[in-house]
């Protein structure tokens, strides 16, 4: 086998978590995706996977030469492209992940006018609060909060976004507004744990920062569900201001603590393809920069 279908056998076979799923995905017998890994390990001397009776593992230097594979065959794609003279086509499925709240609300609209502008395309959402590795599950693009650690993925800068404490009136009314973060150990919290930890909240004063202490009297792992309670009364809930515009609009929730408010973070979306990104994922980045951007 060449080693341009060699390399995306093995991306296959890494993005299947097995030989016989990207054999047929390739259309190929499960002995010749075997023999193709087990020559490029061989050509390379490295162990790219780890094979056992169950499973297949794609070992550190396997996951960094998975990525490489996939930009070479997104170039040889492009090229392809170019001269068949349909290199400006947005055509294909594209997968996209972000974290389950802020993918339903905030990339909604995203999705529906990428559709709506590229008939001949599809989108698969996965909105889950879990990491989630790009090359191994099968990522076209990861939106994804907050500072980004070094790696190896292309990030677009898209829009801001902070963490904001915030109650329903009634809460307040009763329990008393906090006018220091010291304060919180005082009230009844609700720790939204795809957020940040149950156990502190860090603020800001002026440039020193604070790190509160809280003992949640409810910690859970759904944004949604710790707004619910917010609303409901049930006390003050820490979340992204991208999450609670409405309510906020509306005042069935009202922020607290502003003025200790820590930086505004980040919002990346990520890919795997470097600057020669295919057009379905620059389409829909693109789309994604305008609506965040404007709003």
């Amino acid at each position: 086998m060449d080693k341009l279908n060699a390399m995306a056998m093995f991306v296959a076979v890494v993005q299947e978590k097995g030989f016989a799923a990207a054999a047929r995905r390739m259309g190929v017998s499960a002995p010749v995706a075997t023999r193709a890994v087990s020559e490029l390990e061989a050509a390379l001397q490295v162990r790219l996977l780890v094979r056992t009776t169950r499973v297949v593992q794609v070992t550190e230097v396997g996951e960094r030469y998975a990525l490489d594979c996939q930009r070479v065959l997104n170039e040889l794609r492009d090229i392809e492209q170019s001269a068949t003279g349909s290199h400006g086509a947005v055509r294909g499925k594209l997968v996209i992940t972000a974290s389950s709240l802020f993918g339903r609300m905030r990339l909604g609209p995203v999705v529906r006018a990428y559709l709506e502008r590229n008939p001949e395309t599809e989108i698969e959402c996965r909105y889950v609060d879990r990491p989630v590795n790009l090359i191994s599950e099968g990522i076209d693009v990861a939106i994804r909060i907050g500072e980004l650690p070094d790696s190896s993925y292309h990030a677009v800068p898209l829009t801001t976004v902070r963490r904001v404490v915030c109650a329903a009136p009634d809460y307040l009314a009763r329990a008393g507004v906090p006018r220091h973060p010291d304060e919180l150990i005082d009230h009844c919290l609700i720790a939204a744990l795809s957020v940040e930890s149950g156990s502190e909240w860090k603020f800001t004063d002026g440039a020193e920062p604070i790190a509160a202490p809280v003992q949640p009297r409810l910690a859970t792992s759904s944004t949604e569900h710790a707004i619910q309670a917010a609303v409901a009364g049930f006390g003050l809930t820490r979340v992204l201001d991208e999450v609670v515009r409405e309510q906020l609009a509306a005042g069935s929730l009202v922020e607290v603590l502003e003025t200790f408010s820590p930086p505004r973070m980040p919002v990346h979306a990520l890919h795997l393809q470097g600057r020669r990104a295919s057009n379905k994922v620059r389409a829909f980045i693109d789309l994604a920069i305008a609506h965040l951007r404007d709003d």
